[in-house]
């Protein structure tokens, strides 16, 4: 039988996400140091059940409370679908993070985020960075455990992936 895609409700998410955050992160953890066989077979499993099941759209939760990273490539590329150069479409849009260099949004939520109807309004041409996120389906799920433990508060299919995992492994 196939899941119901399910219509997030951002509050209820949060309150479940805080309340197994911790356990969440500690199964991750262990799942760096001891890899189980197959893990990455499993993980691509429980990704095509986490997307017949969750709908990023109802959600939109990673561009409202995070940015993304712009490449140059990024930059030129949506900087010309807005009819600006690179330097105005910085200058207009774009902070430069002091520590990495990162070229980010200047405002959360994300600027190009359509808040009535949760879609972003350069969807063709977005960032590399959104186009990849929750960054579920890499090829060994280890080397972006990291990414798994920041976002499972934040991003609902991260979530579902790691309870799935969890599931699978008698967690």
């Amino acid at each position: 039988m196939m899941a119901s895609i399910i219509k997030y409700n951002l509050r209820y998410f949060w309150k479940k996400a805080s309340l197994r955050k911790r356990s969440f992160r500690r199964f991750l953890t262990r799942l760096e140091k001891e890899r189980p066989r197959g893990l990455d077979g499993l993980a691509a499993l429980a990704e095509k059940e986490v997307w017949s099941e969750v709908d990023c759209r109802s959600c939109a939760n990673c561009c409202k409370t995070m940015t993304p990273v712009y490449s140059s490539k990024d930059i030129r590329r949506i900087a010309a679908h807005q009819g600006m150069t690179a330097a105005a479409f910085k200058k207009k849009w774009l902070r430069k993070e002091k520590n990495t260099g990162d070229w980010l949004n200047k405002t959360t939520p994300c600027q190009f985020l359509d808040a009535g109807t949760n879609e972003c309004t350069i969807y063709e041409v977005r960032p590399a960075d959104c186009a990849g996120f929750p960054h579920l389906s890499k090829k060994r799920m280890t080397d972006y455990m990291h990414v798994h433990k920041q976002n499972i508060d934040l991003c609902p299919a991260t979530f579902k992936l790691v309870e799935k995992m969890m599931e699978r492994l008698g967690e």
